[in-house]
């Protein structure tokens, strides 16, 4: 009988591709899958180190599965991912319970662990980080109809407040001809839906072919057949370039939808954050993007409470929300993490006070959310069917301007059977918060 294996990923979209990888892997392997992890023999819990609540997150994860270990309904554990790979030895120590800890650098060889660990031999086991390879087959953990390509791996960027450099390594970009490939072969498996990701996926080539090419590796994936929307995140305000903008403008295929992290507005912490621009030079961005791409929904993030940030700092990033009216928006509280150039600044914020500035933000933006939401009212939209909700008695799904796990949904109802990934239109009648509520027009 051939030993189950579930898997618990945890954190973003780049790190679940890592997942899906490693998933491919295992079957290959002759492992046998299961959906639920509690009734695994061998659970690999995929973790996240970035900030502190996914830290908090991975170790409430881990700490589960040691009692059910202990309970004996799981055999074994083993921890993968950012955070094993950023605290390496340490989980190793302190989490007795874990019987293997790989870096990210070794998940390929997440077989000969598995072995490893069955024949009761404790692993520690850390490559080099450009050792995760970017190639590989996949088993998605996504909704059959969408998933996410993953064009690059590290960041070169450097904000102060980041440990993703430390943890991930430099920027390395796959190549371009490898990616159309992976692309293809995820439409033949019934993905309609692509989201581009990496850490900064606007500067996609740059290492490879000494220029930035996400425009022409757009072009190419638009050509794929089965392919309906391709979404483009994690863009960095410094590299939206011109081509870019005519491309997402210009190919149907392209839902017109940014991710625009900007962090935060006011020059002086951006310097300090080791970014660009200051509240001007965004505004200017944001109106052309907006000129270049007629309708565009734009996604950012903020940070409250950076070292140093004063009243007067966040007051000039709350109006600069007021007054720029993002589609979509993200607020986080600023979180000091150690071995960053950030921690060691001066004009550390209390947590009350970084808590209450994100909060006095989102408050804002649920109003500017309600508003666009209210000028919805009367509009057809298309909508992807992700499923049916039996409590609400109705469909639901999202439209073009919703990243899946990410933003809104609308909920819909119909007189016609609609299975997930069906795409149908939609009359919006209504709102709820920041989800839509609408019927299929027949």
């Amino acid at each position: 009988m051939p030993v189950k294996v579930g898997m618990v990923s945890l954190g973003c979209s780049k790190n679940q591709v890592d997942a899906e990888r490693m998933l491919y892997k295992i079957k290959e392997g002759g492992y046998k899958l299961v959906a639920d992890a509690a009734l695994a023999d061998v659970v690999i819990i995929n973790t996240c180190g970035f900030i502190e609540s996914a830290k908090a997150e991975a170790i409430e994860t881990i700490l589960e599965f040691a009692r059910l270990k202990k309970e004996g309904k799981v055999k074994k554990i083993i921890i993968s991912g950012c955070l094993a790979e950023r605290y390496r030895e340490e989980v190793a120590s302190e989490i007795p319970e874990a019987d293997a800890v790989i870096g990210i650098g070794c998940n390929s060889d997440i077989c000969s662990v598995l072995e490893n660990v069955l024949e009761s031999e404790k692993v520690v086991r850390f490559g080099e980080k450009e050792e995760l390879s970017l190639d590989g087959g996949r088993i998605l953990t996504t909704l059959p109809f969408y998933s996410y390509l993953k064009v690059a791996e590290g960041c070169d960027n450097r904000c102060t407040y980041c440990a993703i450099p430390s943890i991930r390594g430099h920027f390395r970009s796959k190549h371009i001809g490898a990616l159309i490939e992976e692309a293809k072969s995820l439409a033949e498996m019934g993905v309609k839906e692509l989201n581009v990701i990496a850490q900064d996926t606007t500067r996609y080539g740059e290492d490879l072919y000494g220029k930035l090419m996400l425009p022409e590796l757009l072009r190419e994936l638009c050509k794929i057949d089965g392919l309906h929307w391709i979404r483009v995140l994690y863009c960095y305000p410094e590299r939206v370039t011109d081509e870019l903008l005519e491309v997402i403008a210009s190919e149907p295929k392209i839902v017109k939808y940014m991710d625009l992290p900007i962090q935060h507005v006011n020059g002086e912490v951006l310097k300090r954050m080791n970014r660009m621009g200051d509240a001007e030079s965004l505004k200017a961005l944001i109106l052309k993007i907006r000129e270049k791409v007629p309708g565009i929904i734009l996604r950012t993030t903020l940070i409250t409470g950076f070292p140093g940030e004063t009243k007067e700092q966040f007051e000039e990033m709350a109006e600069f929300v007021k007054e720029m009216e993002f589609d979509r928006l993200g607020c986080f509280t600023y979180s000091l993490e150690e071995g960053t150039p950030a921690a060691k600044l001066d004009g550390q914020i209390d947590e009350e006070t970084k808590r209450r500035r994100a909060d006095s933000i989102m408050e804002t933006q649920l109003i500017i959310s309600d508003k666009k939401n209210k000028e919805m009212i009367g509009e057809e939209v298309e909508a992807v069917v992700e499923g049916f909700d039996r409590y609400a008695e109705c469909f639901f799904g999202r439209t073009a301007a919703d990243a899946p796990d990410i933003d809104g949904k609308i909920f819909f109802t119909s007189s016609k059977k609609l299975i997930p990934g069906q795409f149908v239109k939609v009359r919006i009648n209504d709102t709820l918060d920041y989800d839509l509520l609408g019927e299929v027009l027949e």
